[in-house]
């Protein structure tokens, strides 16, 4: 049902975090000059990685719940609740980002000095994704609302 508005919501939603998942989150540059990068599934910078695979594993899964809630576009409470649950994903996401944006040079960089930070593009698009998922449930809210006044109707 490519028609309903939800539908390019989801669509958006899932094209925004598959990007995060291959692009760069985040930079830091150490005191010695090497450049670390911060993305889905590790913090590396060629030599040195450190895994962050609990991050990527969520990501992947905010990425992959909304194309399912796609094609359940006959069951509206169900895509309602599936919704909810993309929210609560990608709030997780975020939570992950910020977490290894800001302790990175503590806990996964053992005695190396970060000197600059910086956020990579791909650190807005769960924030987007988060917007446009609930903008999706509220449309579906609304359609539900929509099917149930026509119900009483007849």
């Amino acid at each position: 049902m490519i028609q309903r508005i939800q539908t390019l919501y989801l669509l958006v939603v899932t094209a925004f975090m598959a990007i995060t998942l291959f692009a760069p989150i985040a930079t830091f540059t150490a005191a010695s000059g090497d450049i670390f990068t911060l993305s889905a599934f590790e913090l590396s910078n060629g030599t040195q990685s450190e895994g962050t695979v609990w991050m990527g594993i969520l990501m992947v899964l905010a990425t992959v719940l909304p194309l399912v809630t796609i094609f359940l576009f006959k069951n509206r409470q169900l895509q309602l609740r599936l919704c909810g649950a993309e929210v609560v994903l990608l709030l997780g996401a975020i939570a992950f980002v910020a977490i290894y944006y800001w302790l990175s040079a503590s806990n996964a960089l053992e005695n190396i000095e970060i000197v600059h930070r910086s956020f990579g593009w791909a650190a807005i698009m769960p924030i987007a994704a988060l917007v446009l998922a609930f903008l999706a449930a509220r449309s579906i809210f609304k359609d539900e609302i929509l099917v149930r006044s026509l119900d009483r109707i007849r």
